[in-house]
């Protein structure tokens, strides 16, 4: 028997006795005397307020249902229940309330300390440039995101304009604080509103939760980082395709090197990628060199200064078996937290390369 056909059950048995009494809500509510043998079932996140305890008295309980979200069980005052002040009921979850006149408990007194271990996801909410606004608003789809025992979820899309300071709601501007600049990298954060639990975005230019300026998100919790845009010299936003676990495209791949000298002597190259974290760019490259017989490296910075050839540490492309010829290659390259990758030759040549796009991991699994 699972756990609907059990609350049913238990239904029926109340009912048989003439005492059940059964509540749906959508919104916020305060459970009072009136309430007591309640099933109380939410269908949208909210806040289960308890009257006082002296008030409810002795043995008085309900059983509360999260069915559309999470409920946060918050009794009166200073008074607590299983010895906190609130108590989470994740979405899907159901609880018995019990009062003994001066405090609350619940016959799972574990499920705190199991909400607050299922770790960290996000579920859908991939960007995109919006329709109507591509080159200033960014539209994120329907999401579920959890940080440790924070959740919040959207069952609809949402829109947020990057060329706005931050106000609630689809449609209202998204910055933390300032003004769209060029070239600038903005990551998004999913936020979760303290009364109800709904969901918004907010875009910063830090890449850590705790450098967002959170003086316009009076009210909200920033919960997790969920994506990441780039805007270009004008100022807009770069047009870009995202695909599942956080793997984006430019919709025209961006020229980060033409002609550009490699040599003997490994050198940083900037890419068209996100500032201030590092991601796994997607790149194309060709070659061209004098000498006969050549070929050269693209890597990681973290692997520190590399050497091209058989001699050394290997190349990713090209062997010119005729002068001046051209040698094609691509890789998939993490850069360094200044989006920089490294690159070298065994002999003088010139390098052009092709960003197609980046992976940016933020923990989506679709």
């Amino acid at each position: 028997m699972n756990n609907s056909d059990r609350t049913i059950m238990a239904i029926l048995r109340r009912d048989v006795d003439g005492k059940a009494v059964y509540a749906a809500k959508s919104a916020n509510y305060t459970a009072v005397l009136n309430d007591n043998n309640a099933f109380i079932r939410f269908t949208a996140a909210a806040t289960l307020a308890l009257d006082s305890a002296a008030t409810l008295g002795a043995n008085w309980h309900v059983t509360v249902i999260a069915a559309g979200g999470d409920v946060t069980i918050d009794p009166n005052g200073s008074e607590t229940i299983n010895g906190s002040t609130t108590l989470l009921v994740p979405s899907g979850f159901q609880l018995d309330v019990v009062c003994d006149g001066t405090a609350f408990f619940t016959e799972n007194p574990s499920l705190k300390a199991d909400a607050t271990a299922v770790g960290s996801f996000i579920d859908g909410g991939l960007l995109s440039n919006n329709s109507g606004n591509p080159n200033t608003h960014v539209d994120f789809a329907a999401m579920s995101v959890r940080s440790a025992s924070t959740f919040v979820s959207s069952a609809s899309s949402i829109t947020k304009r990057l060329n706005g300071t931050w106000a609630v709601g689809s449609g209202g501007g998204g910055l933390d604080t300032g003004s769209v600049a060029a070239n600038a990298t903005y990551y998004a954060y999913a936020l979760r509103k303290a009364t109800d639990g709904t969901l918004d975005v907010v875009f910063s230019t830090s890449a850590t939760i705790a450098g967002v300026n959170t003086t316009l998100l009076t009210g909200y919790t920033v919960v997790k980082q969920i994506g990441v845009v780039l805007t270009d010299g004008s100022s807009i936003i770069r047009p870009f395709v995202m695909y599942p676990r956080d793997e984006y495209t430019w919709a025209t791949p961006v020229k980060d090197a033409v002609s550009v000298s490699i040599s003997t002597t490994s050198a940083l190259l900037a890419l068209t990628v996100p500032n201030g974290a590092k991601a796994k760019a997607k790149l194309r490259f060709e070659f061209t060199s004098s000498a006969t017989t050549n070929a050269a490296l693209l890597s990681d910075p973290a692997q520190g200064v590399l050497a091209a050839g058989i001699g050394g540490d290997g190349a990713n492309f090209g062997t010119i078996q005729v002068a001046s010829g051209f040698a094609v290659g691509c890789s998939e390259i993490w850069t360094n937290t200044n989006r920089q990758i490294r690159h070298v030759a065994g002999a003088s040549g010139s390098l052009w390369v092709w960003t197609d796009g980046f992976y940016f991991p933020c923990g989506r699994t679709a």
